[in-house]
């Protein structure tokens, strides 16, 4: 029996590379974003442990600290910003990578139902060939042994 060949199995297996590729960008576009979370999560609660124990502080103490506080806020809330800026636009490049990865996986899944349905196809025409092979030996047996 000859073996199945697929026309457009070059294009399925460019397709799975690619989905390969773009799953190991998002992979990492992810990490990234979670990084940058976790920055966030720790800027804001040095800030938190800050101005807990600036509360907890006697009021003579607590004068000069909190005005050295005032004045790393700023630089600290501008820090803040930008980590928020940088996360979203990171989520943004996510959803963006996850609906082209979509898009991909689906034509390659197209791809792989048409490769499984030219294949069964194959199989039932090679079987039929197999058939009329056999009849016709069958056939010429039987002629063979009446003469």
């Amino acid at each position: 029996m000859k073996r199945f060949v697929w026309r457009l199995q070059r294009v399925l297996d460019i397709k799975t590379k690619k989905e390969q590729k773009m799953r190991a960008e998002l992979l990492e576009l992810t990490e990234r974003l979670a990084s940058r979370a976790g920055e966030l999560l720790t800027q804001q609660r040095i800030l938190d442990e800050i101005i807990a124990g600036l509360a907890g502080e006697k009021p003579k103490k607590r004068l000069g600290k909190q005005e050295f506080f005032l004045r790393y806020s700023g630089t600290s809330d501008e820090q803040i910003k930008k980590l928020k800026e940088k996360i979203s636009e990171l989520e943004s490049q996510q959803r963006e990578k996850i609906a082209e990865l979509l898009k991909v996986r689906r034509f390659k899944e197209g791809l792989e139902r048409l490769r499984a349905e030219a294949k069964i196809q194959f199989i039932k025409e090679q079987e039929k060939l197999e058939q009329k092979e056999l009849d016709e030996t069958a056939t010429i047996s039987f002629a063979r042994n009446m003469i």
